[in-house]
């Protein structure tokens, strides 16, 4: 989340007509709440010629600090550098074949799926679609304290900043936008939610659910943390009510996204509840429990406990943690592209000859 002042964001507020045009990009499908939307590749890209399945998969989770101007400077160049990246992977054979991106709010965030050459883009909630508590009745008592000053009351400006890219068919997809009593503070001001995008594996009859998300941070929201601790609380309970209604649980899925967890005590026991119900297990975790090597930048972020990946195999299609790479991470000089690590999980789809540990279905 952006760390911006009050005063600042009351000046945003009112140009609102002039910041949500960069919500328009390249995308294959926009999801529709509450049923399932085909997608198709997006036109005029330049498509990349995907590796051979060869029975692993892998999915890259990389929040890209894509904010418009004037809550970030700077951006787009590093966003172009982004796509050419993946582009440059393309081209090698080593790109992901699934990509999950946060705060792709500019344009330019938009447009990585496109330049990187990603067969099909699809788009989280944009800033007008609404959300529901799961049980349809909003907490009247928080959403009356919400404060003017920290962007609480006007509704969102800007969409989730979610995409999905995907080397794969995504056969259908779905979303959500959280509800307004499910933010606080200045993350209230992007209409943060979830999109899932079932994708068609080459040679495999069983598809994948792929779920990412942005949840609530806590301290630069500018409020009380135990509000923002509140929110993050509907927020996890709004996702697991629409991964148990959108995921069919004969396939295999993975949640990833920036679920802002990091050392809280209280984040921690909520996130750990809510990886139970929905039978997932975190595989960079697996992989350190396994005392797999991983590189630098794949401990930071896990130490920083904020960019997930949630895992579970279904009966038809078990998946393995095989691996971890930081094609996103530190530069020689200590600088990034963004403020997150962007990591890739590679998943063995069957179980493999090694005897590896297969995520629980």
């Amino acid at each position: 989340a952006p760390a911006w002042r009050p005063s600042a964001t009351m000046s945003l507020l009112s140009k609102a007509s002039l910041l949500l045009p960069v919500l328009a990009g390249a995308t294959a499908a926009i999801p529709v709440a509450g049923r399932m939307m085909a997608a198709s590749p997006p036109a005029q890209v330049a498509i990349a010629r995907p590796a051979p399945f060869d029975g692993s998969l892998s999915v890259l989770t990389y929040n890209v600090h894509g904010l418009p101007w004037p809550f970030a400077k700077d951006r787009p160049a590093a966003l172009h550098q982004i796509a050419a990246r993946l582009a440059a992977m393309h081209a090698d054979g080593t790109a992901p074949q699934i990509v999950v991106l946060q705060e792709a709010f500019s344009s330019a965030a938009a447009d990585i799926g496109r330049e990187a050459g990603y067969r099909f883009v699809v788009r989280g909630p944009d800033a007008h679609q609404r959300g529901t508590d799961p049980d349809g009745t909003p907490d009247a008592g928080f959403l009356a304290h919400a404060s003017w000053t920290h962007g609480e009351t006007e509704g969102p400006l800007l969409g989730s900043g979610l995409l999905i890219l995907s080397d794969y068919p995504i056969v259908a997809t779905e979303s959500i936008a959280y509800p307004r009593d499910g933010c606080a503070g200045y993350d209230c001001l992007a209409n943060k939610g979830a999109v899932l995008a079932r994708v068609a594996i080459p040679g495999q009859a069983t598809p994948v659910d792929i779920v990412t998300t942005h949840l609530n941070c806590r301290e630069r929201t500018g409020v009380a943390v135990t509000r923002a601790d509140e929110a993050y609380r509907r927020e996890l309970a709004t996702l697991t009510a629409f991964v148990a209604r959108a995921h069919d649980p004969q396939l295999p899925i993975i949640v990833a996204g920036d679920f802002n967890v990091g050392k809280s005590t209280q984040r921690n026991a909520m996130i750990a509840a809510t990886i139970a119900r929905l039978g997932t297990q975190p595989a960079m975790a697996t992989m350190v429990a396994d005392h797999a090597p991983l590189s630098p930048d794949a401990y930071f972020s896990w130490r920083k406990n904020k960019d997930l990946q949630l895992v579970a195999s279904s009966p038809a299609m078990p998946l393995v943690v095989e691996g971890i790479a930081t094609p996103f991470g530190h530069a020689g000089d200590g600088t990034m592209l963004s403020d997150h690590v962007g990591y890739i999980a590679r998943y063995r789809v069957g179980v493999p000859s090694d005897g590896g540990r297969v995520i629980p279905s």
